[in-house]
């Protein structure tokens, strides 16, 4: 495949107003596949590192979903060339670019056919089953378990802040997470352990059960994270900037409160 037939399946998967070009180097890199330079729009694909086509194209949609989300900051930006920050593979890249891998599957562009490999085929059946779906079982066992430690140290005067730190020695966020996995249904610990969290940490039924369902369609993690997000993001703007109020007055009251015994004390001094 030539840069333009690349190009060309790139744009069919889907268009871009911002020029760009691709190109093969004829090298080979130990460190990465591919290189997309947002200064000069330049896709460049260290092709002698792929042994199939297959894998060229990967690469290729990877590269060109940076162009795409470098297209969108400068149309944010009102056209002008956007600042270069921050982590440029974050969630929204990975959840991009996996909806990029699906479009360019449906075209028959990419594929990813475990039957090539029955070997692989026949491990990843033993993942599924042997490792990620008992991970499941017993985080959600130890949630549970969780749950009861909390309320038995309630019952006899314990801390139970103090019990998970130095008693059972877990960071607390982690017991947080694992007791909310803990009050899910018990079908779901088929999804594994990471998945589950992902379920556990959203607010209502209704985005739980969209979240499993994306989950068991085959949906990669990013993207269901970001597809939450954006749903989270359609909220009311009124609603939101009430929470943010919220969220500000308690944290003043909390610096105030701070701020009186930093005086008191230095005053004490």
């Amino acid at each position: 495949m030539d840069n333009e037939k690349i190009k060309e399946m790139l744009l069919d998967i889907q268009s871009s107003e911002l020029e760009f070009n691709v190109t093969q180097t004829g090298k080979s890199s130990p460190r990465v596949n591919g290189l997309y330079k947002p200064e000069t729009r330049e896709i460049l694909l260290h092709n002698q590192n792929f042994k199939t086509e297959n894998e060229l194209i990967y690469t290729a949609i990877h590269e060109y979903t940076h162009h795409l989300i470098n297209e969108e900051q400068i149309i944010e930006a009102g056209g002008r060339e956007p600042p270069r920050k921050g982590r440029c593979h974050n969630n929204y890249f990975w959840a991009k670019f996996h909806s990029l891998l699906e479009i360019a599957e449906q075209k028959k562009y990419y594929k990813i056919s475990l039957e090539v490999s029955p070997e692989l085929d026949e491990l990843t059946k033993e993942i599924k089953t042997k490792y990620i779906e008992p991970n499941g079982v017993i985080m959600q066992e130890f949630g549970k378990a969780l749950i009861k430690a909390h309320a038995l140290c309630e019952s006899c005067n314990i801390r139970y802040e103090d019990y998970l730190d130095r008693i059972l020695q877990i960071p607390r966020s982690t017991a947080t997470t694992v007791s909310k996995v803990g009050m899910l249904p018990a079908d779901d610990a088929p999804l594994g352990f990471d998945n589950m969290k992902i379920i556990a940490g959203l607010k209502n039924q209704e985005d739980k059960e969209k979240a499993k369902a994306a989950i068991e369609q085959g949906k990669s993690p990013d993207s269901v994270i970001a597809m939450m997000k954006k749903k989270a993001a359609s909220i009311d703007p009124k609603e939101k900037l009430e929470k943010e109020k919220k969220r500000l007055e308690k944290t003043i009251s909390e610096l105030s409160t701070r701020l009186e015994y930093v005086e008191e004390t230095l005053a004490s001094l």
